[in-house]
């Protein structure tokens, strides 16, 4: 929002600008993996929650000097990504010693219940602050709730599992070696990293070029923009708490690659929008709502099934596997859809990047996941 209102970013620079926020997913998941699997996770979180508050926080103070630029912002969404990529790795490796794997459905429902909580009310509010005060300063409210988050962990209590001395690090060559090799021999696990490359590789082409989509195509302002991703938070909210009942009805491997689907065809209702601000509105709504409530339903079972078929000892190291490749494949996919963006225009290429988007849940429809009926015990 900062690049398209106060930059007036072009359709190939926000291909760019989503290239290098989703860019340090590669690098860091190639580099992280190994180093989360030997070391205390939450001390990480808490350092990369402070880090990312001093980084957005430059915005604003560039912007109130006047020297804002993209190469700032492009420095900025690098820098953030790369801190989200390692908290994501290091989260996803400290959940299961903190609650135990006979938990970990239910808890990775609850952390996703608080999220689609925050992103029912967190868009609302940064329309109106991007709409009534300036992009700059909204930034500067996001950089103070990672200040919260930091304060948050830092009072957990609960001791992490013990590390095992005698086992050394290897190094990140043979972290990323043990990771990829260790996702690819369970047929279960391998058939989620294939459905996370497809989805990283036309999610970068929608991602780029959504907003943009939005603001531009269907006019609508970024308070409208907001309340509709705010419907996106309601449909999350309503996403982790089916996501254990669609798996006890359609059994955990069927309702990833079905509920999937069911999250790119809704998706699909905001770009058959008219560009009439009544109709736009509506279609954004019901878009962003079915869209949100049928794609974090996959998320936090695959998440789980990961975590429940995986070594903790290997968690990390697996985990920054599938963030290296959803970040590289996002890198290849938002600088393609930036170009075609360009060419063919934001409609078309975003109804590409939903037809790509199918392809990962047919995949998964052939593969191995459709025998997954239950979540593993051990």
């Amino acid at each position: 929002m900062m690049a398209v209102m106060s930059l007036g970013a072009s359709p190939g620079q926000l291909g760019l600008l989503y290239a290098l926020s989703s860019g340090p997913a590669l690098i860091v998941g190639l580099a992280a993996g190994d180093y989360l699997d030997h070391a205390a996770r939450r001390p990480v979180l808490i350092a990369t929650d402070l880090a990312r508050a001093l980084i957005l926080i430059t915005l604003p103070l560039a912007a109130w000097l006047g020297l804002l630029s993209m190469f700032q912002v492009y420095a900025a969404a690098a820098l953030v990504g790369a801190g989200a990529v390692l908290f994501d790795i290091a989260d996803h490796a400290y959940l299961p010693g903190l609650v135990g794997k006979a938990q970990i459905t239910d808890a990775n429902a609850k952390l996703s219940l608080t999220e689609a909580v925050a992103e029912t009310g967190g868009p609302a509010l940064a329309g109106v602050l991007f709409q009534w005060l300036t992009a700059p300063i909204a930034v500067s409210f996001n950089a103070a709730t990672y200040v919260g988050s930091a304060l948050l962990l830092a009072a957990i209590r609960t001791p992490e599992p013990a590390r095992d001395t005698q086992v050394k690090r290897a190094g990140w060559v043979d972290g990323v070696i043990i990771g990829g090799r260790t996702a690819w021999i369970d047929p279960r696990v391998r058939a989620l990293l294939v459905m996370t490359g497809l989805g990283g590789l036309f999610g970068g082409f929608f991602g780029a070029l959504y907003i943009a989509f939005v603001l531009r195509d269907l006019g609508l302002s970024p308070f409208m923009l907001g309340l509709g991703i705010a419907a996106g938070g309601v449909g999350a909210l309503t996403g982790s708490l089916i996501a254990q009942p669609l798996a006890r009805r359609l059994g955990v491997g069927p309702a990833i690659y079905a509920s999937g689907a069911l999250s790119a065809l809704g998706t699909m209702i905001v770009l058959l929008a008219p560009a009439r601000a009544p109709g736009a509105m509506t279609a954004l709504v019901v878009s962003q709502f079915l869209g949100d409530a049928f794609g974090v339903a996959p998320l936090i079972l695959s998440a789980s099934l990961r975590q429940s078929v995986l070594p903790q000892k290997v968690l990390g190291r697996v985990g920054a596997t599938f963030r290296a490749l959803a970040g590289g494949s996002a890198v290849a996919g938002s600088l393609v859809g930036g170009g075609l963006g360009q060419v063919l225009g934001l409609r078309p290429t975003l109804l590409l990047a939903i037809a790509g988007l199918l392809i990962g849940p047919l995949i998964g429809a052939g593969s191995p996941l459709r025998k997954v009926k239950e979540m593993p015990a051990d």
